[in-house]
Parts: structure tokens; C-alpha cells; sequence
């Protein structure tokens, strides 16, 4: 049978409870499943949501002739994260692969793992790197979530050599090496089915105004300053209620962020711990329109790091889908959008004042909704997966080869470095330590034999 359709191999749970990387591989999925056949194949856990148009299959990490037949079944490829990682093999399959690199992992774990020993964090860094240079090396055609992110993409690519005369010629602006496909929102109206906030969750009135963290709280983001802020509203009378959509990540294995233990601790001691301030575990992906829907104004807040420059917040995709108004850091790309359609209020990082001055303006109106909701049913349209999606159906419709790879020609020429070790002898203690913790003896059993094959298998420069 020849092989035809595109495997989409998801880094991330796909369930009825899904962080974003899931989300994509699962919306992404069903947009191109109307113009091609698409298998999403994601890991072993708890089952993904009933569909009928898209084939849905479960991996396992340790089952690699599984995976191996079941790339060989379809024409091309689309994976990210630590496939190669796991799966060696793919990067010499003879199939076009695209290469998801909306999140900039390499640079939010500079952040996660800041609070470790240098000698740790440098070897968790330098495996990071190798196997961030096997995407660049083994990838057709990379996209990524903003322009912003393509220009540090293409100098990652330009230092494994993928920018070089064979893909110039004929493709100078190289989109047909890296394009920009960000993070949708979907065609569909939000409904609000029944109430989950106000009225309903304990210390949530119903004329409480509702302020909403709209996902994770991760190392890189600042909650804090907005708890600053939401204290001295609520000291001066102010009914407001700060609700934090999910601060436990659906997959097991991912642990609670040590910035979660510093806002529920910062909350405690301003004294406004569930009374002004809630955190929520997780909310069910088609769950969310309802908190979407009968919040007042959204937040995102970060300080200025790396991370923040090359970031696409996924959560603010969310706050446009529900019209819902925001108050966001200024300095990512999301806020620039925001400030280009005129969709809330930016406030400088860590800046406390700035933040009650923001919220108390936009929570000021009766309905804070109806002055934006304009400038939101404008730009709504331009943001759906249907339209971001086109890079990847143009692939998957006709799926190519770049010409240093399809033409046999090694992507990694004479005056390219050879990619680091994925974890040094210096870091391979440390990191055995942590998924042994994390994730058990037969999560850490899996990873040596995963490690010892990647060393065996991975291409040689």
C-alpha cells in the first residue's frame, strides 16, 4: 500500500484535559483532516476526545517499531519537542517532515532550571542543544508561532548550515525552509452553557468582578504583581476576584512550578488566599469558554527575560476567541498585538502601580466588553486555525524535500559543529535523579535504553 497523509506525533497529552502544545496537534489536526487523510498519534494516557475525521492512535516512548511502521505508512511527517530524542530512526526515514518550533523550549528552561547548580544546569542545557540541533538538522520545512521567533530560528538554522546555496536557490526569502504558523483560535462562537464563577465557586459572588489568569503558571511568568495589585483593590473595597484558570499541568509527569508555591504563598500572606484570590487545577479544554465568558478582563503578566521576547502566549489567543478585554506586560509579541488593535491596557513589567491603575480603568465600565468588542469581531477572523494552518496544509498536500536533504546531500557540511551530546557524563546522575523522583523506576529504565539507542542510532556528521 503506498503511503499517503500526514502523521502528526504530538509531544503532549491529547484528552479532554490538554495544555497547549496538545491543543495545536489536536485543532491543527482537524483542520487538515479536510483535505487529507491525518493520523495523530499521541502519547499513552488518557484517551483523546471522540472524533470521526481525524485517525487517533496512542504511542508509547519505548515502542519504536510501532512508530517506525506507522511513519512509514504516510507520505510526511510533523513532529517537535524530543521526538528524535525517543524516535532516532525518523530523522533517516525517507519521508518530508515538518518541524514544530512554536515554543522556544531551549530558552524556558533556562528559567525552570535557574535555581539548580551551574555545573546541572549547564549539562540539562547542552543536552537541550543536541537535540535542538537534530531538529534543525533532520527537519524539511520548520514553522514557528511569530516573525519574531522566525528571525531567531533562522539564525539557529544558519549555525547547523541549513541556510546555505542549495536552499537559497530558488527559495531567497526561504519560506519553504521556515514559515510562521502561529497558534489559532477556532472558527466557532464561544458559548456560555452554565455558570462557573460567579454565583457558583465558593467565595465568588455574583456581582463579584472577575479577574482571569487564562492558563499555566510557569517559572517565566509574573503572578505576583498582579496578587500585589489585586490587594490593594480589594483593600479600598474594590469586589474584585483574581481566578486562576489551571496550575497543575495535565500531565503527570510535568510538576507544580515553584512559582505556583510562591503565589499561593504571597496570597496567604496579604491575607486575600481564597477570598480574592482562587487557583484552580485545570479546567477541561471545551470547559474554558465558560470561565472565558463570565470573566470581566483578562491578565498575562512576565518580566523582562529572553524568554519573553520569543514567546507566543497561547492564553491570549483565548482572550480574543471570548472578546474578553486585557491587561497584559508589555515586551511579547501578543502584547504588541494587542496593542496594534487596541484589544486592552499594557503595563510595564513588575510595575505594581500601573497594574491597579489598568485594572481599576477597564473594570471602571458596567460593561467592560461592549467598548472593545469592535476591534475583537475585527481581528477575530485572521486568527482561526483555518487560516494559520495554510502553511502546513501546503506541505502536507505536496510535501517536499529541501535541497540539502532530498538530494542526499548531508545537512551538516564540513564547518559545522557537531551537535553536543544530549547530557554530558557530568549531567547524567543529576538527570536520572530527577526522572527517578519525578516519574518513577520505569520512566528512568526507559530513558537509559531511549539514551543508549540515541547514542547507538543518531546521524553522524
Amino acid at each position: 500500500m503506498a503511503a499517503e497523509g500526514l502523521l502528526m506525533l504530538s509531544p503532549d497529552l491529547v484528552s479532554e484535559q490538554m495544555a497547549g502544545p496538545g491543543v495545536r496537534y489536536w485543532e491543527l489536526a482537524h483542520v487538515l483532516a479536510r483535505r487529507l487523510p491525518v493520523t495523530l498519534a499521541v502519547p499513552a494516557g488518557p484517551p483523546p476526545p471522540p472524533t470521526e475525521t481525524v485517525r487517533t492512535v496512542a504511542y508509547d516512548t519505548h515502542e519504536r517499531e510501532a512508530v517506525q511502521r506507522l511513519a512509514e505508512e504516510h507520505a510526511a511527517l510533523f513532529l517537535s519537542g524530543p521526538a528524535l530524542y525517543y524516535f532516532p530512526f525518523l530523522a533517516q526515514l525517507d519521508r518530508p517532515m515538518a518541524i514544530d518550533l512554536y515554543i522556544p523550549s531551549i530558552l524556558e528552561n533556562l528559567e525552570i532550571h535557574s535555581a539548580r547548580p551551574l555545573d546541572e544546569r549547564c549539562g540539562i542545557h547542552s543536552a537541550d542543544l543536541g537535540l535542538l540541533n537534530q531538529l534543525l538538522q533532520a527537519g524539511d520545512f520548520f514553522l514557528c508561532a511569530s516573525e519574531r521567533q522566525r528571525d531567531l530560528w533562522l539564525g539557529a538554522l544558519l549555525a547547523n548550515n541549513r541556510v546555505n546555496p542549495r536552499t537559497y536557490t530558488g527559495d531567497v526569502a526561504l519560506r519553504r525552509l521556515i514559515d510562521v504558523m502561529p497558534f489559532g483560535l477556532p472558527s466557532r462562537t464561544p458559548v456560555h452553557s452554565h455558570r462557573v464563577l460567579k454565583g457558583v465557586h465558593p467565595g465568588i459572588g455574583p456581582e463579584d468582578r472577575v479577574i482571569l489568569w487564562g492558563g499555566g503558571v510557569w517559572e517565566w511568568l509574573d503572578p505576583i504583581t498582579l496578587i500585589e495589585a489585586v490587594a490593594r483593590l480589594a483593600a479600598v473595597g474594590q469586589p474584585v476576584r483574581l481566578f486562576f484558570l489551571g496550575v497543575r499541568h495535565p500531565h503527570p509527569i510535568v510538576p507544580e512550578m515553584a512559582r505556583v508555591r510562591q503565589a499561593r504563598q504571597r496570597s496567604q500572606e496579604l491575607g486575600i488566599l481564597d477570598k480574592h484570590v482562587f487557583f484552580n487545577e485545570w479546567v477541561p479544554y471545551e470547559e474554558r469558554q465558560n470561565y472565558l465568558l463570565e470573566a470581566d478582563v483578562g491578565v498575562s503578566m512576565h518580566v523582562d527575560q529572553l524568554e519573553t521576547r520569543f514567546s507566543f502566549r497561547t492564553r491570549v489567543l483565548d482572550y480574543i476567541w471570548a472578546g474578553l478585554p486585557m491587561v497584559l506586560t508589555a515586551g511579547d509579541s501578543m502584547s504588541d498585538l494587542v496593542q496594534q488593535h487596541g484589544l486592552g491596557i499594557l503595563v510595564p513589567p513588575l510595575d505594581v502601580d500601573a497594574v491597579v491603575r489598568a485594572l481599576e480603568t477597564i473594570l471602571a465600565q458596567p460593561d467592560p466588553r461592549s467598548a472593545y468588542r469592535p476591534s475583537f469581531e475585527a481581528l477575530r477572523p485572521q486568527l482561526t486555525w483555518e487560516r494559520v494552518a495554510a502553511p502546513l496544509l501546503a506541505f502536507a498536500l505536496d510535501p517536499w524535500r529541501t535541497a540539502d536533504r532530498g538530494a542526499g546531500t548531508a545537512a551538516t557540511e564540513p564547518g559545522l559543529a557537531a551537535a553536543p551530546e544530549p547530557t554530558p557524563p557530568g549531567g547524567l546522575l543529576p538527570k536520572a535523579w530527577r526522572i527517578l523522583r519525578q516519574e518513577g523506576p520505569g520512566q528512568l529504565a526507559g530513558e537509559i535504553r531511549s539514551y543508549l539507542r540515541w547514542l547507538r542510532e543518531r546521524p553522524r556528521p
